[in-house]
């Protein structure tokens, strides 16, 4: 499935490449605006990334959310890819805003950015790693939201 994803955004952005030299119409179909892509895309394998690195500490103790099973760092691999390739997905002339285009486009940059460190980390099986990641992962939505989502939350 994630291979599915990552190939249907990569052949996405080469064709908006392709596009873009031939001057041609985007061949894009679009499904959802940028509220829908952030709630059923981005968020969705945010939360994934969040909710498996670091500790939950209770009255009853110290809860590790570590994946504890290969399934359970395939998850995580799999919305850190999704993430990945969103940062491209954002770049499609319908998500992407009107006014401050190069700040979109560092944003956008910078999420692929931290979500290959979060693949890295992924595959190093490396928590800790996973957890700085994370932290990364939530200032660059944090800078962009407070840019471009201001009064819309």
């Amino acid at each position: 499935m994630a291979g599915r994803i990552v190939g249907a955004l990569a052949a996405t952005i080469l064709l908006l490449s392709c596009a873009r030299e031939t001057g041609d119409e985007l061949p894009v179909q679009v499904v959802g605006d940028m509220h829908d892509t952030m709630t059923w895309v981005l968020d969705p394998a945010a939360d994934v990334v969040w909710e498996s690195a670091g500790w939950i500490i209770t009255a009853e103790g110290t809860h590790d959310l570590t994946p504890m099973s290969e399934e359970g760092w395939d998850r995580v691999r799999h919305s850190a890819a999704v993430l990945a390739e969103s940062g491209n997905l954002l770049l499609l002339p319908h998500l992407a805003p009107e006014t401050n285009a190069e700040a979109w486009i560092e944003f956008s940059r910078g999420m692929t950015r931290v979500a290959q460190e979060a693949l890295a980390a992924v595959d190093a099986k490396d928590s800790d790693a996973l957890f700085e990641t994370g932290g990364h992962l939530y200032n660059v939505c944090l800078a962009c939201h407070q840019v471009y989502a201001r009064g819309e939350e």
